[in-house]
């Protein structure tokens, strides 16, 4: 029912023993439903906020093997929207902007404070265009930037490949807000630096959630009662029957190189660590990690909201590979160690999800890319809005677009398969 291998950010971690699964019959007041960066910010803010209160937190997976885990590791500080400037849509800009930053600046507070380390690196991310369609939307994206009054330095291709020590990009951006961090370690820290009224379970799927006073969650081995319930269960809300046809997921794929010797570390450019985002929507995701790797992930399909297989993971790493010698010819004879796949919640009209979905249960998610930064701003503004709180970033959160219809099956699998595709059309060197 919930997808899950061994492949991901977390084979590049020592192991760690999983939280026991549930079992038995537990009464708390509060639920949260959903590990990863969302869920793990409702816990901790709901465990600041009712301090004499116990909160059970339930993951259906191993922590650091859910969607979270499985990100690029960029903490997206601006946001960058495809098209044309739109002077009237400036308000909306910030607003996500400032979601955004709260998120950024949560994060940054949370890593310091419990001390672990998940190789935060706050020197902010580049923008980059190789073809012609991405080089066009460079143009509309430091206009933005210019027009907000976002810091930000344009590049040229020299620029780039001194900073990048890539030649395949022709035009560029860095902007000096966003971090990078490794997904699984940021994860696995959080989750087990909760306070101390939170008890973690893994490996406990929710089977049902029976509505009533209280709600009951039921489970393989057992339940939990619950006044309130907060899920943060992204594009898998639908299994539990919330949000069907409205949020769906993209599964995405990418691969990681070995650790660079000296001599090819030293044929890089200038930085030793960067994060580059693609200025076009079907380009590729690239990074030199922290302990010299270079992960790259350039692709995304519909693929029923589940992990690639094996054998479909093996084909796609001919694509990363035609990409990254694209991009480092000079590396061409350094191997891939690792890949994985990992699934995005995604709505046909781009918006995120936030707020009641029936009695005493609440949602958030849906952040089509952006979940580290976003996913932590709205896990913490949702357990403020559930506890009756009031502030500008549950204002933000709630002034989130509906969603668009996503048609039913098999015209779903037709439509998503379409849509994710035309991400691509015209990706060219970008991809």
């Amino acid at each position: 029912m919930y997808s899950t291998d061994a492949h991901g950010w977390s084979e590049l971690l020592p192991a760690r023993e999983p939280r026991p699964s549930l079992m038995g019959r537990h009464r708390v007041p509060w639920a949260v439903v959903g590990a990863g960066v969302t869920g793990l910010a409702s816990a901790r803010r709901l465990a600041e906020l009712h301090p004499d209160e116990q909160i059970i937190l339930l993951d259906a997976r191993i922590i650091g093997q859910g969607a979270s885990a499985r990100s690029s590791g960029f903490a997206v500080a601006v946001s960058h929207f495809p098209g044309g400037f739109e002077a009237g849509q400036m308000p909306a800009y910030a607003r996500v902007n400032r979601i955004n930053q709260a998120g950024l600046d949560l994060l940054r507070t949370q890593v310091a404070a419990a001390g672990f380390d998940c190789q935060w690196h706050e020197q902010g991310l580049y923008h980059t265009a190789a073809d012609r369609a991405s080089i066009e939307e460079c143009g509309h994206f430091l206009r933005y930037l210019e027009t907000m009054e976002i810091d930000h330095t344009p590049l040229s291709a020299g620029d780039l490949g001194a900073r990048l020590g890539t030649a395949l990009y022709q035009a560029g951006v860095h902007v000096q807000l966003g971090a990078l961090v490794q997904p699984a370690a940021l994860v696995r820290g959080l989750a087990d630096t909760l306070p101390p009224n939170v008890t973690l379970y893994e490996q406990s799927p929710i089977l049902e959630i029976a509505k009533g006073a209280p709600l009951t969650l039921k489970l393989r081995d057992g339940e939990v009662c619950a006044d309130r319930l907060l899920l943060a269960t992204n594009y898998e809300a639908v299994k539990l029957g919330f949000l069907r046809r409205r949020l769906a997921g993209s599964t995405l794929s990418g691969s990681f190189t070995h650790v660079l010797t000296d001599e090819e570390f030293s044929g890089l450019g200038d930085l030793s660590e960067w994060g580059g985002l693609s200025l076009h929507s079907g380009g590729a995701t690239v990074r030199l990690t922290k302990d010299r790797r270079i992960c790259l992930r350039n692709t995304a399909e519909y693929n029923g909201s589940a992990l690639l297989s094996e054998q479909q993971l093996a084909h796609r790493q001919r694509i990363h590979r035609e990409a990254f010698t694209r991009r480092f010819p000079n590396l061409v004879h350094v191997p891939f160690e690792f890949a994985w796949s990992g699934v995005e919640g995604v709505s046909r009209n781009g918006t995120n999800f936030f707020g009641r979905q029936s009695e005493n249960i609440y949602f958030a998610g849906g952040y089509n890319g952006s979940g580290i930064s976003r996913g932590t701003a709205f896990g913490t503004a949702l357990a403020e809005y559930a506890s009756g709180g009031q502030s500008t970033l549950i204002d933000d959160c709630l002034a989130s677009a509906p969603a668009a219809w996503i048609p039913p099956r098999p015209f779903l699998d037709l439509g998503a398969s379409f849509a994710i595709r035309s991400r691509f059309r015209h990706a060219g060197q970008d991809r």
